[in-house]
């Protein structure tokens, strides 16, 4: 699949990015939860639209971010964020 068509695809999927200074992009999609959660899926990409980091954010209904499950290139699994670093 050519670049451009991986650029659209993500853009179609994930509706909102920021370019990166080494050109690649930052991806993400946001979902609400029934109790204010959120939860937002970050994709970041290289300048050949590669996928190199795919996580999790969880969001507590204050907006603060309370857990990351980073998934892409090793799955890490959950990780609570302790209150002194939020």
């Amino acid at each position: 699949m050519a670049i451009d068509d991986k650029r659209r695809l993500n853009e179609k999927k994930f509706h909102k990015w920021d370019n990166l200074p080494d050109g690649g992009r930052k991806y993400w999609l946001e979902a609400t939860g029934k109790h204010g959660w959120k939860a937002r899926y970050v994709k970041e990409v290289d300048v050949m639209e590669a996928t190199v980091r795919f996580y999790q954010e969880i969001y507590d209904e204050k907006g603060n971010l309370t857990e990351i499950h980073e998934k892409f290139p090793v799955d890490k699994g959950h990780r609570k964020i302790e209150e002194n670093h939020k």
